[in-house]
Order: C-alpha cells, then structure tokens, then sequence
C-alpha cells in the first residue's frame, strides 16, 4: 500500500483475504504487509522481499500464498517482473491464489491472459498517475507553493491552508497532514537571514573566494541548515539558488516512476517569479551571477573540457559537488551553462555517469552508517548486561574479554543483467572472531540484512564475493537483524547448587 487514501489499505486487504481463506478452508499462519511503500520497485518492499527469501531458502511454512489482487505485487514498469516473483512461488511448490480476481490461478489460458493484461495494466496505472501528479505539482509551483525538499540555510518552510493563511512552521521531517494544506517558503530566524546575506556581500563586494567564505563561517563556529561545517559547495550553492530572492524552480531534476534521475535543460525547468519574499536583494543575486559567469568566459571549452579531464584523472568519477569543492576549477554551474547540461560535459571527456551519483552518495551514506551500527552494538551488549571495549584506533570489539568483533558494511553492486551482488574483504590483520557483515540493499541507503561470519570458517578465504542466495555454506550464517550476535553476548547468572 503506496498511500492511506484509497481501497488497497492493508485491513481492508486483510478483510478479504480473511474471507477467502475461511470460504476455501485455509488457516493464515503469517502475514507479510508493506504499508506506506511504493509498488514501482522492489527496494524498499521489505516485507515483499522477506516473503520471497523465505520462500526461496525453504523457509515457508505454508503451502498457498493469499495475495489482494494481482497489482499487489507491484505496478512494475515491466510486467513480467511481478510474474517472475509469482514464478519463484510456484517454482518451490507453493500455489498463489487472488482472493479478489474473478478468476481462478488455475494455469490456464484465460487466467494467463488476464494476469498479463492486469500487470500491465497495473503499470499503464502508474504511468498515467505520474503524469497527472506532475500536471498538479507544476500548477502549484506557479501558484508559489513548494513541492518537496528542505528549506534551505535561511529559510524555512510555511504551512498554510487553502486560503494561503500561515499556520505553522514545520520543522525538519515534518510534513502536511492535510490535502488542502500546502507549504510555502518563509525568512527564517534573523541571525541566519544575517549570515546569508554576509556571504552575499563578501562574494560581491569583498571578492572572496566561496572557499574562504566557508573557512570563515567555520571559525565563526556557524553550521549549515544540516548542522554540518561549511564547504565551498555549499556556499555556492546559498550563492546561486534562486529561492534566495524569492523565485520558485521546479524540475531541475527529474525522479519519475522510480527510475534513474535525469538533470533536466533550463528549458524544461518549471518557475514562478516573486512566489514568495526573498531574503537577499535581487542586485546582490544578479552581480554574484555575473561574477560566476565572469569566470566562466576566462576558460575556452577545452579548457574547461580539459580541467574536467584532470579532475576525473585524479579523482575516478564526477559530480557537480566534487566539482565544487575544488579550487581554482570552474564551478558546476558553469559546465552547465556552456554545455547545457553536466551530463553533456562528463560525455564529452568520456565519463560513464552510470556511477556518478552513486558513488559519492553511497560512500556518505556508508560512512555515515558504520558508526552508528557499532553504537548500537555497544549499547544492546552492555543493556544485556555485558562488558565491550572499542579500539579508537581500528574500531575492533571485545566482547566480555572473550572475542573480538569487526563491523564492515559491504556495498551492493548490480550487474548488467539486474543481479545484486556484493564483495565483502574481511581483514587479515586483525582477524577478528566474528564478522558482522552488514549488507546494503540495491539502493545502498539501508541494511539489507546480516551475516555472522566466523574467521574460522571464512578468514581463511580472504575475499567474499556474495549473491541473493549463496548456498548452506554462507547463508546458514545470515539474519534479519543482529538478535542472534545479541544472544551471544548476553551474560547469565548460573547457580551452583550444593
């Protein structure tokens, strides 16, 4: 169930399913729901993924699969993707029946015919549907509503009702409750509205450069909106957003239907000019522009080709942020003004941006998620009641003075045929009892699962490279979460008895 408005929600799925079960004398003994999850993919389905491990490593305990319809396995932009899923079902021997079809699943030529309309259909749905949310958004840009995205340094985001009255601010994570309701961009507090138009005057009246005016607000101890230190990217990103001076832009980039993002040419940008007060005079905006596009006209496009190319030579992939972070190079604005689009530059040095993005955001997100699975490791081992020691140096666990422990999280990769796969190196160096191998999913934003990997059995091997399903020998030491490490640890009390 993708949203709460509308029949598919979970209990009423559940209702009819209940029916049918009880009408053909089946008992339901587990329930697999994902509530509030897009059907376009299968990232994020966990409960749908659960339910094909299950079935695949020999898990079920069940003999027939109840699903709502047959839209439930997804709106798949490939039919034929939720007929695979239904395939691996009755490849282990369990049946699938629709409970709200007007046709048995019986194999036959007509259920056949009608599965195959319904899953294209299910996907022509959501097509249509995108094509009409994206109608409304742009009507709304243009009535100075915003669509998506965080306020910004400076800013922050206005609820207000139907008749555009304030009603609150909304904080960071929070969204609208209401469908009339919608968001506006609003000042922020007076001390940010302050420090934004410092860096204005700085950049324009001072000529300093955007690395020395984040050098600057650092020692200042001043933060960014994500309370991170300044960068010289996101000082030129304060710099060049137009949302500064009150203009809404929408669909710079575009994430439809779930699949890769495309950076959109200006002329497929939508905008309302003046949709909202902006906080840096509109003369200071247009000379930091000039300013930009002044550096701009000192490269030749092989020059700018050419810097490109020694930056990709240097650094073995691409981005508008790597690019700004690098000083004396021309910022990504430029590239995108002498060339269109970024896209077009990194072709033009022959970049393959099917890893661009990818890299610098799954190396944040893996960074930023080592730390915070060895804290909670701490944390539940010593609520259990026992004792852990965390070298500063090489992150290695002790646990009750009796093993060691590494955490690695292992990148997910998929190859040219869609397959996810995964390389775990394990550290010889430290050789430590016990792995725990955390184990992305497809988009690299969060745990996919966990393996338990002893250096007794796997050390020895060195390199572990991983599929979806990897036979006794690997699998028998995967799960879901980290219970069973947790159950390991934990200390008990033994009476002796006289």
């Amino acid at each position: 169930m993708s949203t709460e408005h509308q029949k598919y929600s979970t209990e009423n799925q559940a209702d009819i399913i209940a029916g049918y079960a009880e009408r053909r004398g089946f008992e339901i003994v587990k329930t697999y729901a994902d509530q509030g999850k897009s059907g376009l993919r299968i990232d994020g389905r966990e409960a749908l993924k659960r339910l094909l491990a299950d079935v695949q490593a020999g898990r079920a305990d069940y003999d027939v699969i109840l699903v709502y319809d047959v839209s439930r396995w997804g709106r798949f932009q490939d039919a034929d993707e939720s007929a695979y899923y239904e395939y691996l079902c009755r490849e282990a021997g369990i049946s699938v029946h629709y409970c709200a079809e007007q046709f048995e699943n019986d194999g036959s030529l007509t259920a056949t015919i009608i599965k195959g309309m319904k899953r294209a259909m299910a996907g022509e749905y959501s097509r249509e549907l995108s094509a009409k949310v994206f109608t409304g958004q742009c009507r709304l840009i243009g009535l100075g509503y915003r669509q998506g995205g965080p306020a910004g340094f400076g800013l922050r985001r206005q609820l207000v009702d139907e008749q555009r009255r304030p009603k609150a601010l909304l904080d960071r994570g929070e969204h609208k409750s209401l469908q009339t309701d919608r968001v506006i961009l609003t000042a922020g507090p007076q001390d940010e509205i302050d420090v934004v138009q410092r860096i204005y005057r700085m950049f324009v009246l001072q000529r300093r450069s955007e690395r020395e005016i984040a050098v600057r607000l650092n020692a200042e101890g001043i933060a960014t909106d994500l309370d991170r230190p300044w960068t010289r990217g996101t000082v030129h990103q304060v710099l060049t957003n137009e949302k500064y001076i009150g203009n809404n832009v929408y669909n710079r980039v575009s994430f439809k239907l779930k699949k890769k993002r495309v950076l959109n040419a200006p002329d497929a940008w939508v905008r309302a000019d003046g949709a909202f007060q902006g906080i840096v005079d509109p003369e200071f905006f247009a000379a930091a522009q000039r300013i930009i596009s002044d550096r701009t006209r000192r490269f030749t496009d092989e020059e700018l080709l050419e810097r490109l190319t020694e930056l990709l030579g240097r650094k073995g992939c691409l981005s508008g942020l790597l690019i700004d972070e690098v000083e004396d190079m021309p910022s990504s604005s430029t590239y995108r003004q002498r060339f269109g689009t970024l896209l077009r530059a990194y072709q033009l040095v022959g970049y393959d941006t099917g890893r661009d993005y990818r890299y610098l955001e799954t190396n944040r997100v893996l960074r930023a998620l080592h730390p915070d699975v060895v804290s909670r490791t701490v944390a539940e081992v010593e609520r259990l009641g026992g004792a852990i020691r965390v070298d500063p140096v090489t992150d290695l666990l002790t646990v009750n003075d009796e093993i060691t422990v590494s955490v690695t999280v292992v990148r997910c990769s998929q190859t040219a045929a869609g397959g996810l796969r995964w390389k775990l190196r394990l550290d010889a160096g430290l050789k430590p009892d016990i792995t725990i191998a955390v184990r992305m999913d497809a988009t690299n934003t969060v745990a996919r699962d966990y393996y338990l990997l002893p250096w007794l059995d796997v050390g020895p091997m060195g390199r572990v490279r991983m599929a979806e399903a990897n036979g006794i020998f690997l699998d028998a030491f995967r799960f879901d979460d980290l219970d069973a490490f947790f159950e390991l640890t934990r200390r008990t009390s033994i009476r002796i008895a006289a």
